[in-house]
């Protein structure tokens, strides 16, 4: 049996009606903007259930102009959890912020509050919490760390599309949250895109006019801003892709049942603790072992494939800040990796997974 890490192809749900959509839009020359742009965000803002969602070309687009839209004093630190896409960090530090690294939790690599609350100084201006794997970070408890400081939060939801803390979206409990359409996510598009959600009119209205030059309408320009539209064909798939979205999650949740209850018991293995609280919505399902590399060799001869998430940790890049104190996400990029979770996959292919990794502990 030869399962593979994921199929793009095999993910689109209603090939032939998507098909037929792009055929449509390139018909009536229909590109950029339009109905089916605005259909888009509407349907995700409702999905989220936020009031506004602004959809842009790419998701870490969406983290520079929700940042910017805050319109915070430039030189003020921004905090970042450590182990996360470039994309996090690159936002803070291309908008002249000062990027400070937190530590992540070791039961499910989202921001760790205990170091949080060490790294907030009077330069704090704002806390980019990362749902990590579609993992949700503890917006409550650093809502009340923050509690009477002038700091605001971006949530970083690139990876979390359906994921809930007690049956909230994520992205819609700080200042905005932002999104990444592009194909291997979830919820991913036949190219790049993106989105911000929020819940204040006055963000919304900043990034409306930033995606577009400064302009809601040509020749309107009231700042300078960039060129970052979610194309109208991406926006034909995405609304198609939407609407079978809830079921991309139920699967996942189900594989990732079977995955938890089959390896268990592996003493040399460790699992996420997951809350009772949360709604998962599972973009990756990571395995934590000291024996990872040899794990992983053993799975490819065995025509499994896997990925790293991430190899490294950010402030191990020579560019960026090497932080301070930050004990668990310390060669965390040596122990950690995905397992194939997807739609695609059969149950038959998870219980395959499991035997292998079983046989490679020897139980």
């Amino acid at each position: 049996m030869r399962i593979k890490f994921t199929n793009l192809y095999k993910l689109a749900p209603k090939k032939k009606y998507i098909l037929s959509k792009i055929n449509e839009l390139i018909k009536n020359s229909k590109f950029v903007g339009g109905k089916e742009v605005k259909n888009f965000e509407k349907n995700f803002a409702k999905y989220v259930k936020s009031k506004y969602c602004i959809s842009l070309g790419n998701g870490t687009d969406a983290l520079e102009i929700a940042i910017n839209s805050l319109n915070i004093k430039k030189g003020s630190e921004i905090i970042v959890p450590v182990n996360t896409w470039i994309s996090t960090a690159e936002a803070v530090v291309n908008n002249n912020y000062k990027l400070v690294f937190c530590d992540i939790n070791s039961e499910d690599y989202t921001i760790n509050l205990n170091d949080l609350k060490k790294k907030i100084t009077k330069k704090t201006k704002a806390i980019i919490p990362v749902h990590l794997y579609g993992n949700p970070a503890n917006i409550f408890g650093i809502k009340k760390i923050i509690k009477k400081k002038n700091i605001n939060i971006v949530e970083d939801c690139a990876q979390a599309h359906g994921s809930k803390l007690k049956n909230k979206h994520v992205g819609t409990f700080g200042d905005a949250g932002t999104f990444s359409f592009f194909p291997g996510k979830n919820l991913g598009g036949f190219g790049d895109g993106g989105a911000i959600v929020t819940n204040s009119k006055k963000i919304a209205e900043y990034c409306l006019r930033c995606r577009g030059h400064g302009a809601l309408r040509k020749y309107d320009h009231k700042f300078s801003g960039r060129n970052s539209r979610l194309d109208t064909i991406q926006a034909g798939v995405l609304n198609i892709k939407l609407k079978n979205y809830n079921n991309v999650i139920k699967k996942r949740n189900q594989l990732a049942k079977i995955y938890f209850e089959g390896l268990k018991n592996i003493n040399d293995l460790e699992l996420y603790k997951l809350s009772k609280y949360n709604k998962y919505s599972f973009h990756q399902f990571v395995i934590k072992t000291k024996r990872r590399d040899q794990l992983r060799n053993f799975l490819i001869k065995n025509k499994i494939d896997t990925m790293v998430h991430y190899p490294y940790m950010l402030n191990e890049l020579k560019f960026l800040p090497k932080g301070n104190k930050l004990i668990n996400s310390k060669h965390l990029g040596k122990k950690i990796l995905s397992l194939p979770i997807s739609e695609e996959h059969t149950k038959k292919e998870i219980y395959f997974v499991i035997k292998k990794i079983k046989e490679f502990f020897k139980l």
